[in-house]
Formats: C-alpha cells, structure tokens, sequence
C-alpha cells in the first residue's frame, strides 16, 4: 500500500430544506476545485430561525483530500 498524506479543510454549507442537502452542498462546491476528496466529518449542525421557525440548515464540515504539495 502506498504511503498518503491528506489534509483537511472547513467548509460550511447552508440549505433551505435540509442538513444533509447543506452537506451536499459543500461535497459538490469542494469537489470543483479540489481533487481526490477522500472523506467528510460533520463538525457540527446548525438552524437559523425566524420567528421561531427553521428557515435555513446549516453543516460545519471537514473535507479531506491527498496532499500533493511540493
């Protein structure tokens, strides 16, 4: 097996419908300009509210990708 090294960034995606959707959002925004995305590890969940009601999802993650610095 090959020896890697990864690095970790962090993101936050924010949705209308869902937290998983606001997850969704940051694979598909890291997936653009970085390549080899390896893993997500939720960080943590969050609403925003409006008179006391959910009006937006949001997801603090960690994407990892292979370092390939120089």
């Amino acid at each position: 097996m090959a020896e890697s090294v990864y690095k970790f960034i962090e993101l936050v995606g924010s949705s209308e419908k869902s937290w998983e959707d606001a997850i969704r959002l940051v694979v598909d925004q890291a997936a653009k300009s970085l390549r080899d995305l390896r893993m997500v590890e939720v960080v943590e969940l969050g609403v925003k509210l409006d008179e006391s009601k959910i009006v937006l999802f949001r997801a603090r993650v960690k994407v990892s990708f292979k370092y390939e610095g120089k």
